[in-house]
């Protein structure tokens, strides 16, 4: 039996973290998008963050990678107040 190889483009351990903040910044993205009240709004976010984040898939340089999580983060920030807000005046 031939031993598990490493597939070739295997990431380096930054990469592997890096690529771990970004996928737990867009789960809590979808989390908090979920929390959403108007069906239509929650369409209209769900599918605007999964073309985001779909559009940056590829990309490869680390300070484009960095500056996009801290624009993901500000956003995930921006939405979690806004509804905090929305439930407040209800």
């Amino acid at each position: 039996m031939a031993a598990p190889r490493l597939p070739l483009a295997a990431l380096s351990l930054k990469q592997f973290l890096q690529r771990q903040k970004v996928l737990g910044i867009y789960r809590n993205m979808l989390r908090t998008i979920k929390k959403v009240p108007d069906e239509a709004d929650r369409k209209y976010l769900r599918d605007w963050a999964r073309d985001e984040f779909k559009r940056n898939r590829n990309a490869t340089e680390q300070d484009a990678i960095r500056m996009m999580i801290t624009q993901a983060n500000k956003h995930l920030e921006e939405l979690q107040g806004s509804l905090a807000l929305a439930t407040l005046i209800r």
